[in-house]
């Protein structure tokens, strides 16, 4: 499974930019994310449809 991880701004909440990664890499993303004290938003990506 795929996921979007949306950067968010400090002052107001929005994105600032995104990426899609493999589940194996959220984790990681987010530890990285939880030491700086920066804010994400995360979502399933899209994905094609079959």
């Amino acid at each position: 499974m795929r996921f979007e991880i949306l950067r968010l701004d400090d002052i107001d909440g929005t994105p600032v930019d995104s990426t899609v990664v493999d589940a194996a890499s959220v984790n990681r993303i987010v530890q990285d994310a939880a030491a700086i004290g920066q804010r994400l938003w995360i979502r399933p990506a899209d994905s094609p449809a079959s």
